[in-house]
């Protein structure tokens, strides 16, 4: 039986859940290495994500209770605001929310950075009895036991293996920004400092709560109020023309902040006058540079192939209604490590084992954040009181 001690393992990723996949594959004894087509170290990319267990699992199990409070902060209420900031519905709800940033970091400070490479970009691979060779476009050439593809919703991995899958629009795009807490308002500081706030109107829907700020802060004051808003835009050409950004360059997957067209900020800007309660406005308005990600559907027939798998984003993409994308991410490469343990390193059957699981979670999220989607944003029917549209990678409230 092969032993993983004597393997080498590339991730192709270096998000969250690459890096989470190369930590445990390290402890597990595989020699790691991360290869990273972003040629800059990830800083400022997204913006705020809804704490689960498998998401901060790492730091739970190497730095316990204090390492998981040290990159995100909490709230008690989830909260609905209606009209003129009414509060339409408030019950006692705990979660804790960090930024992409400051998790990322943390992740890589724990990986280092010897053996995390950037502007890095696979081009193709190969793979036979022996091993699997991926090709770069540097030129490069690398050989490898394992493969992890965990490189997003616009996959290298997924294109090469299953050219036939293709993402599926959902018919709207999230519009996403943070702001200062000390530079809002006191009434929208009272609102949405200790909640999980919702505020919802015909085909549309925004989501607001706190994360830690840009420098780290984590205290009530020094934070960033984050938002997601979820707007209809037709597919076709007006939404070609959307996700078009300053440059002139097609955006098929994200529109950074400073890139969106100034014409579609201001159009933001006025409709958030209009449809929104005045503190989740003021939330659009005082955000400089909003950005936009087309919300988008993936789901894959298959996960592993041979040494390679797939991984978070770069199998499932699932809308972001249920906050669990860089949970589930981790949640497969947690699975991914227990499959590696159970057969001693044999790759390719720890691989077969995996797979089942992780496909049918996938499968689930995938239905169960499509129903959520439609209750906000088609039949505009969303009923705070329901618990199926509560956050949850397994489930509601789970």
């Amino acid at each position: 039986m092969t032993n993983w001690n004597q393997q080498r393992a590339i991730v192709v990723g270096g998000s969250m859940g690459g890096l989470t996949a190369a930590l445990l594959l390290s402890d597990l004894g595989f020699g790691v290495d991360v290869f990273e087509r972003s040629p800059e170290p990830l800083e400022g990319r997204g913006a705020g994500i809804v704490v689960q267990p498998d998401t901060v699992r790492w730091f739970a199990e190497h730095g316990g209770t204090e390492a998981v409070e040290r990159v995100s902060t909490g709230s008690s209420h989830l909260r609905y605001l209606g009209e003129d900031d009414t509060v339409v519905y408030d019950v006692p709800s705990s979660w804790r929310f960090t930024s992409w940033t400051a998790t990322y970091r943390a992740l890589l400070g724990d990986f280092g950075t010897d053996r995390y490479h950037l502007g890095e970009h696979v081009a193709g691979l190969s793979q036979d009895d022996g091993g699997v060779t991926l090709r770069f476009v540097t030129g490069r050439e690398e050989r490898a036991d394992l493969v992890v593809f965990a490189d997003g919703i616009s996959s290298t991995g997924r294109r090469r293996l299953l050219p036939e899958v293709a993402p599926r629009y959902s018919g709207y795009v999230g519009w996403r920004g943070t702001v200062l807490e000390s530079e809002v308002s006191p009434r929208t500081h009272e609102l949405l400092h200790d909640s999980l706030a919702y505020a919802t109107a015909p085909g549309t829907h925004i989501v607001m709560y706190p994360i830690p700020g840009r420098d780290g802060g984590l205290r009530v004051g020094s934070r960033d109020l984050n938002y997601v808003w979820y707007r209809n835009v037709a597919e076709g050409p007006e939404l070609d023309e959307m996700l078009t950004d300053k440059r002139g360059f097609p955006c098929p997957v994200s529109v950074h902040p400073g890139l969106v067209q100034d014409r579609y900020v201001e159009e933001l800007r006025a409709a958030a006058r209009e449809l929104l309660p005045p503190a989740a406005a003021e939330l659009v308005l005082r955000t400089e540079q909003p950005f936009i990600q087309p919300v988008l559907d993936i789901e894959v027939p298959r996960m592993a192939f041979g040494r390679v798998c797939l991984i978070g984003d770069a199998a499932f993409a699932a809308r972001p209604h249920a906050a669990a994308g860089t949970a589930k991410a981790a949640a497969d490469a947690w699975a991914l490590a227990d499959a590696m343990r159970s057969t001693d390193g044999d790759v390719v059957t720890a691989l077969q084992k995996w797979e089942p699981g992780r496909l049918e979670l996938g499968r689930s999220l995938v239905k169960r954040v499509g129903r959520m989607g439609r209750h906000y944003q088609v039949d505009s029917d969303a009923d705070p009181a329901d618990l199926n549209l509560r956050f949850g990678l397994y489930g509601p409230d789970r």
